[in-house]
């Protein structure tokens, strides 16, 4: 192509006294007034123009705007496009910032602009196209490195080229790949959670790298072909192996999941066995760990640890008789000791003389009762109906009736009371802005005291025959269900030991202090 001719823009002549005046302005020379044409409008306003065209794909726009065009000009421009597998693209003039700044043409006349293509392979780039004066207009004095600036000559082209794409990798907190075959068990179970939340990142990934070619040759490789993304998790691998060594000797299904408190991170989900994940889908009646619920609201209604209440072995409340645990009769004690060997009675009672009106469904709110969980995988919300009458609200005050609850959202209760404030759980790790993870802070006394009262079951309550580190706070459950004089239990204890909160349940075990808290201890044991 032959170079353009023509008056180029540059800094000197835009700054011409006699190019700001009208379309014929007057100039003295020594002969007298000569009068000089303007050149219309401004080049910034033709670059804008022709980038605008280019990006709604107007050639016919931008062959106007053009010096001089080239024969096939709209052909090399479809080619560039095709070239490149481009389905959306934006070209837009790039524009400095600052009381100095300078957005004109340089001393040659070139403006620079941004391009941004969609397509096989995104793609960003910086190019310059060159304004010069033909006819009393600015015009684009158009080359093939107007469309790139490596395309220096006719025979040059720029092409995306396919590459086999790599399978997506799930990865631990600390980068270790979970979705392979030697994975645990129960890891492989939440990869393919995972693979169902988020299905079109399991898809075949192609890969595309964008290559300068040379009459048909390949140049060099202009961009690299991207890789696929990894899918982060908040995975522990060694406190996942902690957990399920500490259910190896329990003989019934059981379930661990470990939080870390203060983000609501997902450390471990252990299921044993394998097939259901329990611990995220599985609902069951929390028994007596939802006390750490009843004992926050009723805090909140201003009863103190230190408060003498009654813990009779056996009370009638709304003409229904609830008893303790082997119907121990605890007299006059503390409302802290009454927690500690969690007494049916005492917080039946309570529950209905202090409770009514939705107060305890509130609260209950306030720990994620009712909220959707979406960690990332499928979860289970837990369940907290209003109660019908002070029957149905003195059996959810001890977790029973209606009452219902993943091992997860029990985890997330325990770490509430840990953090001071109820952090949704997470397992992937999203994208900034794309969940709700705000903590909801609870009451500072509702949190001063049950931090007194979940650390005395370990010490002087229902878990104080099991050795647990030093540190431990806690809360056992003894979850009846079926039917029968002595209807079956599951076995609950949850808990925190400084930022890491856990549940675990053992489905039929019985009592709390009996399966579920020894494998707790277990697992605490093991991260020391």
């Amino acid at each position: 192509m032959a170079p353009q001719t023509g008056t180029i823009y540059g800094r000197r002549r835009r700054r011409r006294p006699w190019l700001l005046a009208g379309l014929l302005v007057p100039a003295v020379a020594a002969g007298g007034v000569i009068w000089a044409l303007r050149t219309e409008g401004t080049p910034e306003e033709t670059a804008d123009r022709y980038l605008a065209a280019w990006t709604a794909q107007d050639y016919a726009t931008m062959r106007a705007l053009v010096a001089d065009p080239p024969a096939g000009f709209e052909s090399r421009l479809e080619r560039f496009r095709a070239d490149l597998k481009v389905t959306q693209a934006s070209f837009t003039r790039s524009i400095s910032d600052g009381p100095f700044a300078d957005n004109g043409p340089d001393d040659d006349g070139y403006l620079s602009f941004h391009a941004r293509l969609s397509g096989v392979r995104d793609w960003e780039y910086d190019g310059r196209i060159r304004l010069v004066e033909r006819d009393r207009a600015w015009k684009v004095a158009w080359t093939p490195a107007a469309l790139h600036p490596l395309l220096t000559t006719a025979g040059r082209g720029l092409r995306v080229i396919a590459e086999q794409g790599d399978p997506l990798q799930v990865l631990a907190a600390d980068g270790t790949p979970v979705n392979t075959p030697d994975a645990p068990g129960s890891v492989q179970q939440l990869v393919e959670g995972i693979r169902q939340t988020y299905p079109d990142r399991f898809k075949a990934q192609g890969r595309a790298r964008i290559d300068l070619y040379e009459d048909g040759k390949a140049v060099r490789t202009v961009a690299k072909a991207a890789g696929v993304r990894p899918l982060r998790t908040t995975l522990d691998l060694a406190v996942h192996r902690a957990g399920a060594a500490a259910l190896e000797d329990v003989g019934q299904p059981a379930s661990l999941v470990a939080l870390r408190a203060s983000t609501g991170e997902i450390l471990a989900v252990v299921n044993k066995p394998g097939g259901f994940n329990r611990a995220l889908l599985g609902t069951y009646p929390p028994g007596s760990t939802f006390k750490v619920v009843t004992a926050s609201a009723l805090v909140a209604d201003g009863v103190s640890p230190s408060e003498r209440v009654t813990c009779p072995a056996e009370k009638n409340i709304g003409g229904f008789p609830f008893h303790n645990a082997g119907f121990e009769d605890f007299g006059t004690l503390s409302f802290q000791d009454a927690f500690a060997h969690s007494c049916n009675t005492t917080f039946g009672e309570m529950s209905v003389r202090s409770l009514k009106g939705g107060r305890l469904a509130e609260v209950a709110r306030s720990f994620g009762f009712g909220a959707p969980i979406t960690p990332g995988v499928p979860a289970v919300r837990a369940e907290f109906p209003d109660p019908k009458d002070d029957t149905d609200l003195a059996s959810a005050s001890i977790g029973q009736g209606r009452v219902l609850a993943s091992p997860l959202n029990m985890a997330s209760v325990a770490a509430a009371i840990a953090a001071g404030a109820w952090i949704p759980p997470r397992l992937v790790v999203a994208e900034p802005g794309t969940q709700d993870d705000r903590p909801r802070p609870l009451e500072p006394a509702v949190v001063d005291a049950l931090r007194k009262l979940m650390p005395a079951v370990v010490t002087d309550g229902t878990a104080h025959a099991v050795r647990f580190p030093a540190g431990t706070a806690g809360k056992t459950g003894t979850a009846e269900y079926g039917s029968g004089a002595e209807p079956p239990a599951h076995s609950w204890f949850i808990g925190y030991k400084g930022d890491v909160a856990f549940a675990v349940i053992a489905e039929g075990g019985g009592a709390g202090s009996a399966v579920a808290a020894p494998a707790a201890a277990r697992f605490l044991d093991a991260l020391e």
